[in-house]
């Protein structure tokens, strides 16, 4: 076990160094906000897969899933461990703490594991047999840079770009602790760029999960399974709705179609969820969003709904315990919070007249930095930064 002073390190939004008390108090926050465990026929929980647990949306589900249904299974998810240079990855240890607070008498494992991968699906697999049979829920929450085909062996790199045309847009920045109104301007994607980022971040691995599952006999009658989604607000379209990630995105919704007549004759359902807006590790990384989401903070102030209260929402969606709320495109959307017509409104005023001089009276960016920095367990309050931190922490037992 080590003992180590550590430092933030970051550049931008991307942070060298996690802090693992501060991520541990991340998911203890996030554990507190979701609702009280729920009551089960026969005292036990379904089984569920959640490929992308640490993370984000994929986070939020699985803490949902175990704290109020007591929920069994399996979550899946990418992590650096310690090493000399570097902490642990904060994904690792958020999963610590999850495994922790889901106590010792509780039922689900996390595997640490490219979920691209053969081997992967073959280990969870094999864990979701051993142990229960079959499975209730798969949530599939991942965005990744890269993938590698696990057929040809082919890496496929993804890319945020417009399409089409080149994308001129203002952006958040940050000169030390002042925060700026800059100006972005993307060429738009190739052809190549285009198919690649659809083959990373489309359907394609979902339904090869699917086809897993079914092949083992795993998937259990009234299964339902669930990628998520987002739209967003037409100022982010150009870069993503209708980018390279939109197309992606379309990929991912005609999946869940064909999924959908796939497990019609196990009375099982397969749908994409539209989540509404959050400060991710993901979507950092897209130009323009960073922008739009303090003005949205700013515009909706305590009633912005959080990974929390949106997964809450969807497990009670899946459950069966309310109706689902589906689209026209038989999407679940969670998202009207965010997509009011009211609140859109206000937030183009705001987006139109945002300038460096008036940022600070149209956004929310101390709100903005505190969440990037909460990504890597940095600005939690009650987190003592000044003395060293015990940074070795086991990955879960099981897993």
């Amino acid at each position: 076990m080590a003992l180590r002073e550590i430092k933030p390190g970051n550049r931008g939004f991307l942070y060298l160094n996690s802090h693992p008390e501060g991520c541990a108090a991340v998911v203890d926050e996030l554990w507190q906000r979701t609702p009280a465990p729920a009551d089960t026929a026969d005292g036990t929980g379904p089984v569920a897969l959640v490929i992308g647990s640490s993370a984000g949306y994929g986070l939020a589900a699985t803490v949902a899933a175990l704290r109020t249904y007591g929920m069994r299974g399996l979550g899946i998810a990418f992590e650096a461990p310690e090493t000399e240079r570097r902490t642990a990855s904060a994904g690792w240890y958020r999963t610590a703490r999850t495994a922790a607070l889901a106590g010792p008498d509780g039922d689900f494992a996390f595997l640490n594991a490219d979920a691209f991968s053969t081997t992967a699906k073959e280990q969870a697999l094999d864990h979701l047999a051993a142990r229960y049979g079959k499975v209730d829920f798969l949530v599939y929450s991942v965005a990744a840079p890269r993938r590698t085909d696990p057929v040809t062996g082919e890496i496929h790199h993804s890319v945020i770009k417009p399409l089409g045309s080149a994308y001129r847009a203002k952006t958040l920045q940050f000169d030390g602790d002042t925060a700026l109104v800059g100006a972005l301007e993307l060429e738009p994607a190739t052809d190549a760029e285009r198919d690649a980022t659809v083959r990373v971040m489309g359907g394609a691995d979902w339904k090869l999960w699917i086809d897993a599952l079914t092949d083992r006999g795993l998937v259990q009658r009234n299964f339902h399974t669930v990628a998520l989604s987002y739209v967003g607000s037409d100022l982010t379209a150009p870069i993503y709705r209708a980018g390279t990630i939109g197309a992606a995105k379309r990929h991912l919704e005609d999946t869940a179609r064909r999924l959908q007549r796939d497990l019609a004759p196990l009375g099982g359902r397969a749908h994409t969820v539209v989540a509404g807006a959050a400060v991710t590790q993901a979507s950092t990384a897209i130009p323009s969003i960073a922008l739009y989401t303090t003005l949205l903070r700013a515009v909706l102030g305590d009633d912005f709904r959080s990974t929390a209260q949106q997964a809450a929402d969807l497990w009670r969606q899946l459950t069966g315990a309310a109706p689902l709320q589906l689209d026209e495109e038989e999407r679940i959307r969670l998202d009207g919070w965010e997509m009011d017509e009211k609140v859109q409104a206000a937030v183009h005023e705001r987006w139109t007249a945002a300038t460096t001089e008036t940022l600070a009276e149209l956004a929310d960016t101390d709100w903005f930095r505190a969440q990037v920095g909460r990504l890597y367990g940095w600005h939690v309050p009650g987190t003592d930064y000044d003395s060293p931190a015990q940074t070795t922490v086991a990955w879960p037992a099981g897993g």
